[in-house]
């Protein structure tokens, strides 16, 4: 699983007229597994995560994304070897 906490974006960038979105940064959390989780154990992570992240950055739960992709076996590799040849 690979988390990226950062947003891309520049908020120094935005316009005043930004309101909140000038001052709150909000994370983006990228979250790469190998496909076979079922949508509950999906729902049951992304609860837990989105959980945590809001208490330990101290921001609004609401501001907390999450992305998952699924990378298959054969795409994915560890120490010169493919996964699926393991």
């Amino acid at each position: 699983m690979f988390i990226n906490s950062g947003t891309g974006r520049n908020m120094a960038a935005l316009p005043p007229s930004a309101g909140l979105y000038r001052r709150a940064v909000m994370p983006t959390l990228h979250l790469e597994m190998h496909p076979g989780r079922t949508l509950e154990q999906k729902r049951a992570f992304v609860r837990e995560v989105t959980k945590v992240t809001a208490e330990t950055l101290a921001c609004p739960p609401e501001s907390v994304d999450i992305l998952i992709s699924e990378v298959p076996r054969d795409a994915w590799a560890k120490a010169g070897k493919l996964l699926a040849d393991a």
